[in-house]
């Protein structure tokens, strides 16, 4: 065995990707967050302005969008909520928010075929606890509990997306999926 100049063996070189076949290593970061747009209606101050008795219905509807940025590597998603609180009894509504939250992400090293997945799970999964604080602060500061929403399934999601697009795509005149 060849010696080094100190007399030890050489020690091989630690994979990066280049080297020994081995995969390149994957980088990832978060390099901002960004509220894009958000707003908050109190629909209750236009009427007598007191909050009705009984127990609300709150429906959430979440999609997402991903787009490559000029910069190599440079990836922008957001995530955008909608929460609509109404009363069970009287189907009144008592407020609406609407949030686009986004984040920019430098992703380099990933295979093509696992990048559209990555995006729309693993970077909404990523800055969703700071949407949901968001929309807490604004329910709370709007008059109303602290809204303090679940866990998204993003993978349930982003599988949906899948089976409707290859539902559409089975479909004669219909667009391919891409």
């Amino acid at each position: 065995m060849a010696e080094n100049g100190n007399g030890a063996a050489p020690q091989p070189a630690a994979p990066n990707g280049a080297q020994n076949g081995a995969q390149p290593q994957v980088k990832f970061q978060v390099l901002a967050q960004f509220v894009r747009d958000l707003s908050f209606e109190n629909v209750i101050v236009r009427g007598n302005g007191v909050l009705p008795p009984g127990q609300p219905d709150i429906q959430v509807q979440v999609s997402l969008d991903a787009k490559k940025r000029e910069t190599d590597g440079h990836y922008e998603v957001i995530s955008k909520y909608k929460v609509e609180s109404k009363n069970k009894e009287t189907g009144q509504t008592l407020y609406l928010i609407e949030l686009e939250y986004g984040g920019i992400f430098l992703i380099d090293g990933l295979p093509a075929d696992q990048l559209h997945p990555f995006l729309l799970i693993e970077c909404p999964r990523i800055v969703f606890p700071f949407a949901r604080r968001i929309i807490s602060d604004a329910t709370r500061d709007g008059g109303f509990p602290p809204l303090n929403l679940d866990m998204i399934d993003f993978m349930g999601m982003y599988r949906q997306q899948l089976q409707r697009q290859q539902g559409q795509a089975g479909q004669p005149g219909a667009p391919l999926a891409s």
